[in-house]
C-alpha cells in the first residue's frame, strides 16, 4: 500500500536538516558611548541643544563661584595669620633675643658699679630675665611638638637658670672684692653670646620664615578663579548673542541676571584681592622690613654696650689678633657691633616712609656718633692707666657713654612702636579687604547658575 508524504514532512529514518544560524549579537555599547549617543541625538534638535548649553553654562558658573571661594578662603586665612599669628610670634621671638641681650648688658653695667649698683640697673636686669621667661612660655605654647622651634625653646629654658646662677655668683664675689667675680661674669657672658643668643636668633629666624610663608600664601593672584570668571562671562555673552540671532529678542532676564551675578563676583574678586594684596605688600615693605631692621639695630646697641662694659671688667684679660695686631677682644667686638648699629640705622632711615618714622631714627644715629666719640675718650683714659676716669666716662652721669646708649634705646623703642602701628594698619586693611569675599563669591555663583537655569528654561517653554 502506497503512502503519500505531505509537503515538508521528513521521511521516517531520514537525517535531520540543520536550521539557519541566528545572526551574531552586535557589539555592546559602554555607558559612556551610550551617553554620547543620546547627547548627539538630543543636540540634533534646538530644545536638546538648549538643554546641553544650559547645563554646561550653569556648571561653568558654579565652578567659578566654587574656585573663587576656595582660593580666597586660603588667602584670607593667610592674611589673618600675618596679622594675628605669625607676626606676633615673630615679634615675641625678637623680644626674647632683645630681653636676653638687655639682661646681659645690665648685668655687666651693674658689675662695674660694684657695691654702688643702682636699683634701676638691678631692676633692668631682672626685667630682662622676666620678659625672656614669659615670652619663652608663650613661644612654647605656640610651637608644634617635636619641631625645631620647640627644641630651641626647651634649650633656652634650660640655659636661662644656668646663666642667672653665674651672674649671681659674679655679683656675690664682686661685692666681697674677690677678682674671681670677673671670671664668673665673663663665663656668664660667654654662655649668653655663644649659646643663648644664637638659640634665640634661630627661634627668631624660624618664626620669621613662618611669617614670610603666610605672606607667600596671601599675596599670589587667584589666576584660576579669574580665568574661570572671564570664561563664564564670555560663554554667557555668546549664549545671549545666539539667542538674539535666533529670536531677535535683545534681553533674556535669566541670562542677564546670571551675567550680572558673575560680573559682580569677578569684579569683587579682582578689586578685593587687588586692594588686599597692595595693603599686605605695603605692610611687608614698610612694616615688617622696618621692624626687622630696627630689631637688629636695637640688639646691636645692646651687644655693643655689653662689650663696652666688659672691656673694663676684663681689663685686657681677653685679647684677639686682627690684621697682625693684638686688640682687647671685647673692644674689638664693640667696634663691630657699632658698625652693625650704624648700618641698620641707615637702612631704617631709608625704609621709613614718613617723618614720624624718620625722626627717631635720625636722632638715634646722632646718639651713635656721640657715643663713639665718648667711647674713644674713655679708651684713651683706660689705656693710660686712668681706670677710674675711664669708668666714669662709661657708667657715670652726664657726659658718659651710658647717656648715649640710653638715648639710642629710647629712640629705637619709639621707632619700633611707630612701625608696629604702621604694620597693623596696613595688614589689617589687607585682611579686611577680603572680608566676606569667599561666602559672597559662592552665593553669587549659585545665583548666576539659577539665572542660567531660569533663562534657558524660558526658552525651552517656547517649544512646548
Amino acid at each position: 500500500m502506497t503512502h503519500t508524504l505531505r509537503s515538508g514532512a521528513r521521511p521516517v529514518g531520514s537525517p535531520a536538516v540543520p536550521s539557519a544560524p541566528a545572526p551574531p549579537p552586535g557589539p555592546r555599547r559602554t555607558a559612556f558611548a551610550e551617553g554620547a549617543r543620546r547627547l548627539r541625538a538630543a543636540a540634533a534638535t534646538e530644545p536638546g541643544r538648549l538643554r546641553v548649553i544650559g547645563a554646561l553654562l550653569a556648571l561653568l558658573v558654579v565652578a567659578f563661584g566654587a574656585v573663587t571661594a576656595w582660593q580666597t578662603t586660603e588667602r584670607a586665612a593667610a592674611a589673618d595669620g600675618v596679622l594675628t599669628g605669625s607676626r606676633p610670634l615673630s615679634s615675641d621671638a625678637a623680644d626674647i633675643y632683645r630681653s636676653l641681650a638687655d639682661a646681659n648688658t645690665a648685668a655687666a653695667g651693674g658689675f662695674l658699679a660694684g657695691g654702688q649698683e643702682t636699683e634701676a640697673s638691678r631692676e633692668r636686669y631682672e626685667e630682662g630675665i622676666r620678659t625672656a621667661a614669659a615670652k619663652l612660655v608663650r613661644a612654647a605654647a605656640n610651637s608644634d611638638p617635636g619641631s625645631p622651634a620647640a627644641a630651641t625653646v626647651t634649650r633656652l629654658n634650660r640655659l636661662l637658670p644656668e646663666y642667672k646662677g653665674l651672674v649671681e655668683r659674679a655679683r656675690t664675689y664682686n661685692r666681697q672684692g674677690f677678682p674671681v667675680g670677673g671670671a664668673y661674669l665673663r663665663y656668664a657672658n660667654e654662655k649668653m653670646q655663644e649659646e643663648m643668643l644664637p638659640a634665640a636668633e634661630a627661634l627668631y629666624r624660624s618664626e620669621n620664615r613662618r611669617l614670610h610663608g603666610d605672606y607667600a600664601a596671601a599675596t599670589p593672584r587667584p589666576w584660576a578663579a579669574i580665568a574661570l570668571g572671564v570664561l563664564a562671562l564670555t560663554a554667557l555673552a555668546w549664549v545671549q548673542r545666539r539667542t538674539y540671532l535666533r529670536t531677535h529678542r535683545i534681553l533674556n532676564p535669566g541670562l542677564v541676571a546670571a551675567t550680572a551675578a558673575t560680573a559682580a563676583a569677578l569684579l569683587w574678586l579682582v578689586v578685593g584681592h587687588g586692594v588686599a594684596r597692595a595693603h599686605l605688600e605695603d605692610s611687608r615693605e614698610h612694616g615688617v622690613r622696618s621692624l626687622e631692621v630696627l630689631h637688629e639695630a636695637r640688639i646691636a646697641s645692646l651687644k655693643a654696650r655689653g662689650n663696652e662694659s666688659l672691656t673694663l671688667v676684663a681689663r685686657g684679660a681677653e685679647t684677639r689678633r686682627a690684621g697682625g695686631v693684638t686688640y682687647d677682644a671685647y673692644d674689638l667686638d664693640y667696634g663691630r657691633e657699632m658698625e652693625v648699629l650704624a648700618d641698620r640705622l641707615a637702612d631704617a632711615g631709608r625704609l621709613a616712609d614718613d617723618r614720624a618714622g624718620e625722626r627717631p631714627v635720625a636722632a638715634a644715629a646722632g646718639d651713635v656718633r656721640e657715643w663713639r666719640k665718648r667711647h674713644r675718650a674713655a679708651r684713651i683714659q683706660d689705656e693710660n692707666g686712668n681706670y677710674r676716669q675711664a669708668l666714669a666716662k662709661v657708667i657715670g652721669g652726664e657726659g658718659a657713654t651710658g647717656e648715649c646708649f640710653d638715648g639710642v634705646v629710647s629712640r629705637l623703642a619709639t621707632a619700633l612702636a611707630h612701625e608696629e602701628g604702621e604694620f597693623k594698619r596696613a595688614a589689617g586693611a589687607g585682611r579686611d579687604a577680603m572680608t566676606g569675599l569667599p561666602a559672597g563669591a559662592a552665593v553669587l555663583g549659585a545665583l548666576g547658575a539659577a539665572g542660567v537655569v531660569l533663562g534657558i528654561g524660558r526658552r525651552l517653554s517656547e517649544y512646548r
